[in-house]
């Protein structure tokens, strides 16, 4: 689902509390809505959920409905707007005011801190009944973190008939994307749109380079001579005029591609309906291309999880909620996950009952996701993911060296390192 209802907002940024949990106490602990409405009947329990605002008509009404079925605890929904998810939740966290549940990204640092509670207990029993690459970016030390809510494919959106119109084939390198984005361009329409800061894509430019962001040994496994080529070559398509910059609204919205800026957009599977409303059958989709000669092509799976305040004052009490909503209404996680734009069920059974991504282009998007997808780490925290869209910003946006732009990025990313791993 995409991150916003109103604000110009990336989804890419939430992996980017540039300050991290200690500077985000002196910021507000709540966002510009709170959310107090929606809230269940039953015990005196009192619970508190935060949630991102999510762009899809529909999507806060039906966690508040959600919750409102809940008869065992009263749990309200922060339903925080704007560009303050992140911040909102992690001063939240610091302060006596802090949730007791709430979505984010699986983070061993959120582990190591005793943030996360412990939820091995309540997924045990479904446990195999979860996408396994779901259950392993939760788990650190045998022990599940999280509950993965949705899983979110991302890739490439084109359009049919321009792409038959300017006799380009649909690319499967990234040498074919830059010669098809120049075919594209025209007067009034750039080839391609890949996020207003190209941060959207930092992590398949890694995959689809051959390489990893760290490997089974924690160590950096980014840094390539395939993703220092790769960085090169879109250094040339960003100078190249054929790409759609400072668009209206980020990668995570449709509207570029909708509207007709541009005639090949990065995206996710949640925009799916939207596009198919606008566009009908001309639309089609592919994964981030392979580059160079130990390239492979990828598709990022992002997607959201629910997590416990292991430091809360109802820890129980909202164990007790998250298993009833995100284990045992399997009826709530299939709206969740098909009624507001596109997701994957993380798991098996429901994504078997869930029609609407059985045929045509959803079904290849979940082909997509099957084939080509990469999971995160839960160890390649949110300090390492902003030191290599630093890397982005200084050799793709600006003029800077790859080699020395990664540099920089493995000493940052080695001091995260050692603090985690010693």
């Amino acid at each position: 689902m995409s991150a916003m209802s109103n604000s110009n907002f990336s989804r890419r940024s939430l992996f980017r509390a540039a300050a991290g949990m200690a500077a985000a106490g002196t910021l507000a602990a709540c966002g510009s809505n709170n959310g107090r409405g929606g809230s269940s009947g039953g015990s005196g329990t009192q619970l508190t959920q935060y949630f991102h605002a999510y762009g899809e008509a529909g999507t806060e009404q039906a966690l508040k409905r959600y919750a409102a079925a809940y008869k065992k605890a009263h749990v309200n929904t922060n339903w925080i707007t704007g560009n303050n998810f992140e911040s909102a939740l992690f001063a939240a966290l610091l302060t006596s005011k802090a949730p007791d549940v709430f979505e984010f990204h699986p983070q061993l640092q959120l582990v190591k801190s005793g943030q996360v509670a412990d939820l091995t207990d309540i997924i045990d029993p479904v446990k195999s009944d979860f996408n396994p690459n779901d259950i392993k970016s939760h788990t650190v030390d045998g022990k599940i973190y999280g509950i993965r809510m949705i899983d979110d494919p991302q890739f490439f959106y084109y359009r049919k008939s321009m792409l038959e119109k300017a006799k380009v084939d649909v690319p499967t390198t990234l040498d074919e994307l830059i010669e098809a984005a120049a075919k594209l361009t025209t007067s009034k329409v750039k080839g391609i749109f890949l996020g207003n800061d190209f941060s959207a894509i930092q992590n398949p430019i890694i995959w689809s380079a051959g390489a990893d962001t760290i490997n089974d040994k924690n160590e950096i496994a980014y840094h390539t001579d395939g993703v220092v080529g790769g960085l090169k070559q879109l250094r040339q398509l960003f100078t190249s005029g054929n790409v759609l910059l400072d668009a209206p609204t980020d990668f995570w919205d449709p509207s570029s591609l909708n509207q007709g800026l541009c005639a090949i957009q990065w995206g996710g599977m949640w925009s799916m309906p939207a596009m198919q409303k606008a566009l009908g059958d001309d639309l089609g989709i592919f994964p981030f291309p392979k580059i160079g000669s130990a390239g492979k092509q990828s598709v990022y799976n992002g997607g959201w999880s629910i997590f416990v305040n292991a430091k809360g004052k109802n820890v129980d009490a909202a164990k007790e909620y998250v298993k009833w909503l995100w284990i045992d209404q399997t009826q709530y996680q299939e709206d969740w996950a098909t009624s507001y734009g596109f997701h994957i069920p993380p798991r098996t059974s429901i994504a078997a009952k869930a029609d609407k991504l059985k045929s045509g282009l959803p079904a290849e998007g979940v082909k997509l996701f099957t084939d080509y997808g990469h999971f995160d780490n839960i160890a390649y925290d949110q300090t390492m993911q902003t030191a290599f869209a630093d890397v982005i910003a200084s050799s793709v946006r600006k003029n800077g060296d790859p080699e020395k732009a990664l540099d920089t990025c493995d000493k940052k990313v080695n001091v995260e390192l050692k603090k985690l791993f010693g």
